[in-house]
């Protein structure tokens, strides 16, 4: 009896724990991995090598659906903040970067569809 009362506890416990688990990844994350990519996104020409490694980084860390869901809306509200921005050089990023995302780099991308 006493086995199953400790059984019990311990499903409760994650239980509660799951839900108040949180995304490892942040605006915060995302905009300091990207930081060295904004010239580039405004003005094109050369592609600074550790805006690359920024993306390489983030795309490595974004492990999980919500992680990549969170790494999208970043890149949104992150869009919208960026004076000069050219789409069609965020949209390219990831390709230019050798690194392959699960979406396309977009405001009109709904984060929720991303897996």
């Amino acid at each position: 009896m006493a086995a199953l009362k400790v059984v019990c506890a311990l499903v409760l416990c994650m239980l509660v724990a799951e839900p108040m688990a949180t995304t490892s990844i942040t605006c915060g994350v995302v905009a300091s991995r990207l930081a060295p990519c904004v010239n580039y996104l405004q003005n094109g020409g050369t592609l600074p090598s550790n805006c690359c490694a920024g993306v390489k980084t983030l795309n490595s860390q974004a492990r999980t659906t919500s992680d990549r869901q969170t790494v999208c809306r970043c890149l949104q509200d992150a869009a919208k903040n960026i004076n000069g921005l050219k789409t069609q050089l965020a949209e390219g990023l990831p390709g230019k970067c050798g690194v392959n995302i699960p979406y396309k780099i977009s405001k009109s991308t709904n984060c929720n569809n991303v897996k």
